[in-house]
Parts: structure tokens; C-alpha cells; sequence
């Protein structure tokens, strides 16, 4: 992130032009991230009211964290794609839209894994305290699962790659 992409931010506020935070191409990295907070959003609430679904109502509680966790993220992981190729990033350092699928998922599966590490770590510490340990679990993941997912993201898969010539 650089001064230029700064300067654009503040000019778009100076002349209160905020369609541009909302629509049209950008590279600039603070208008994806202003952007993906709204992506990241939509999908964190399909992942936690499907992981709650799950956890609270279809299988009763403990034991399942990681398997209701599991199937959540992939519901989110589907609407994060979809909106973050749409909205956000329009265009791919991979040209094969399968492999481009396969790179946001591997990226996501990392946030899959801290998730999970840090629910059965709550599990672990809290359960036969409180049932609250999923969702103070599901919190706290969520927030370090969705910094990781966009910057690697961003800078893995959605940055143009340059070439220096000799």
C-alpha cells in the first residue's frame, strides 16, 4: 500500500465522491479492504448462522465444533468467491478460473485451520465452563481468519505480477 493509493482515499472524501468506494474497478488496496469488509461480512454471517444452525440445533452441542465449522466455512467460502471475484478483485495473477477457485479455497482453508485451532483450543479450555466458548471462539477466529484471508489474498492471488526486464 502506497502514498498514491492514500492520496486517492482522501481525495474521494475531500469531494465526497463515496460512489467510488462502492463502484467500478480499483487496484487501490484501502477500497478492496473497505470492500471485502462488506464481503467478509456477508460471508461471516452465513458461516456463523450456519455454524450455529448446526451446532445448537441439528446435533445439540459439543463434540461437533469442528464438523459444523467445517461445513459452514465452505457455505461462506462460496459466497466470499463469488462476491470477491465480482466486486473486488477483477483480476487474477491465475487465468484458469478452476485454479483461481482451488487458490482463494487453499487461502481460505488456512483461515478453515486457525478456526478450528482456535475453536477446539476454547473447547478445550472453556467447555465444561460455558457453551459460550463457541461463539467467543467463533469470534475471535473470525477476526484473525478474515485479516489473513484478505492480505494473503490480495497479495497472492489478486496482485499483478510484474516483470523486470534485463
Amino acid at each position: 500500500m502506497n502514498t498514491e493509493q492514500i492520496t486517492e482515499v482522501k481525495q474521494i472524501f475531500k469531494a465526497r465522491q463515496f460512489r467510488k468506494l462502492f463502484f467500478g474497478h480499483t487496484e487501490n488496496t484501502w477500497i478492496q479492504f473497505f470492500r471485502y469488509c462488506f464481503v467478509g461480512g456477508l460471508a461471516t454471517v452465513v458461516d456463523w448462522a450456519l455454524s450455529s444452525l448446526l451446532f445448537y440445533l441439528v446435533f445439540s452441542g459439543t463434540g461437533y465444533a469442528a464438523f459444523c465449522n467445517g461445513v459452514s466455512f465452505v457455505a461462506g467460502l462460496l459466497v466470499n468467491y463469488f462476491l470477491s471475484i465480482v466486486w473486488i478483485f477483477q483480476q487474477s495473477s491465475v487465468k484458469n478460473r478452476f485454479l483461481e477457485f482451488l487458490s482463494f479455497a487453499a487461502i481460505g482453508l488456512v483461515g478453515l485451520l486457525l478456526t478450528i485451532g482456535i475453536t477446539k483450543g476454547f473447547a478445550w479450555a472453556w467447555e465444561e465452563v460455558t457453551s459460550l466458548y463457541q461463539i467467543i471462539s467463533k469470534v475471535i477466529s473470525t477476526a484473525v481468519a478474515f485479516f489473513w484471508n484478505f492480505f494473503a489474498r490480495k497479495y497472492l492471488l489478486y496482485t499483478k505480477k510484474t516483470t523486470k526486464e534485463s
